[in-house]
């Protein structure tokens, strides 16, 4: 099937496998499924709402994509759910509601429908029960989509795989030609919404890579992730409790060079001599990145923001402290301190400390109570003690989310 769609816009919102999205994108929007009621869970209730890492699984799958660089979210819910699916995404915007159908399929295509009045162009079509997905995958889907109508994560079978009839093992399968497929599941929105207004298959399709390719559309794989796996059983549920408080640390250091602007915390610092590095080179916010990430266990700035990047030119740091907190959030935790140490000789910090408080508060989204910065000097030892370059270290606490 060729619907004839555009596909130039697709390079702009392309990126590169090993990095999020980024800033959420208009372009690309969502349908979240979530109408059903996971009795096998052995919860109370539909285990959309039944709380994981601190929040429910519901608003945990939509902040992972909002995270990720989605816009738009559209979740199909089951009949009497709308007040309380609503009560949980509060507070998240660009979220609307949808009735869902009696099948995934239909539930699916209720909300493809209700994008069409401002048509995105990629779609990701995600299950609920699949809360915890990294911005990477959703990194990779998007760039297949340059070349390709659908992309789904999958990763490879490990175990031995064989066939069964009638409860006796029946013969072996090969497990080089099985995948386990996950979702979200991308594509080209006007192309899936014109196979799901199509589709003369089974009630109740196993997913929409089936819908898409009935409609004669490639759907290619990349990689998965196994923090991508569905929450199915109790005990899916009762291994997902995270520690309370976990800590970071990071620790940066920048050289000083005449011709260089002085950033310090986010604030222009007058100086005769400024950081150099491939971003602003805060020095200070870097320290900072790293001890969030450090304790939401997501890696370091260089993986996020490699320096061989040329989009992170000059960019403002203050844009990777959002980026940290927002995967913290993703992950279940809120900034409990942060308590920065600034090491040089000069310029003095002492004037501008309180303003450097404030700004760093308001990039972690807490209370200055919560933050703190000082400075200290090498007793004129070392590169710092000598003025050859600004150095930081800073201890991040995240407190699980009630």
């Amino acid at each position: 099937m060729d619907c004839g769609h555009p596909r130039k816009p697709l390079a702009a919102l392309a990126m590169a496998a090993d990095r999020p999205l980024g800033p959420a994108s208009p372009e690309i929007a969502a349908v979240i499924v979530a109408a059903g009621m996971g009795v096998r869970a052995g919860q109370d209730g539909p285990k959309q709402f039944t709380r994981w890492r601190g929040k429910t699984v519901l608003r945990a799958a939509v902040e992972a994509l909002r995270a990720g660089g989605v816009g738009p979210v559209v979740v199909a819910i089951g009949k009497d759910m709308e007040h309380r699916a609503a009560q949980t995404l509060e507070g998240i915007d660009s979220v609307s509601l949808v009735s869902g159908g009696a099948t995934r399929q239909l539930s699916v295509r209720a909300g493809l429908e209700a994008l069409a009045g401002k048509p995105p162009e990629l779609v990701l079509i995600h299950d609920a029960a699949r809360p915890d997905c990294p911005a990477e995958v959703i990194g990779r889907l998007t760039a297949a989509l340059t070349s390709a109508r659908g992309a789904i994560p999958n990763l490879p079978v490990v175990d031995s795989m064989i066939h069964a009839a009638s409860g006796q093992m029946h013969r072996p399968a090969n497990r080089e030609e099985l995948r386990r497929v996950q979702t979200p599941q991308a594509f080209i929105y006007a192309d899936i919404l014109a196979a799901h207004r199509q589709w003369q298959g089974e009630p109740n399709a196993g997913d929409d890579a089936q819908v898409a390719q009935a409609a004669g559309m490639e759907v290619v794989l990349v990689e998965g992730d196994e923090r991508l796996r569905k929450l199915t059983f109790a005990q899916d549920f009762m291994a997902s409790t995270l520690p309370s408080i976990r800590t970071g640390t990071g620790f940066d250091v920048h050289r000083l060079t005449a011709g260089e602007e002085l950033w310090l915390c986010g604030l222009h610092i007058p100086h005769d001599k400024g950081l150099a590095g491939h971003s602003d080179a805060d020095v200070a916010l870097h320290a900072v990145v790293d001890a969030v990430l450090g304790a939401a266990g997501q890696g370091d700035i260089g993986q996020h923001f490699p320096p061989s990047d040329p989009q992170w030119r000059g960019a403002p740091s203050a844009r990777f402290v959002e980026h940290a907190v927002a995967l913290a959030q993703a992950a279940g935790y809120t900034i409990g301190n942060v308590d920065l140490t600034i090491i040089c000789e000069a310029p003095k910090i002492g004037p501008h400390r309180d303003a450097m408080r404030a700004r760093l508060a308001e990039l972690l989204g807490t209370g200055l109570d919560a933050v703190n910065v000082k400075a200290t000097t090498t007793e004129r030892l070392g590169f710092t003690g000598r003025g050859e370059g600004i150095a930081a270290q800073a201890v991040a606490t995240l407190v699980a989310q009630e």
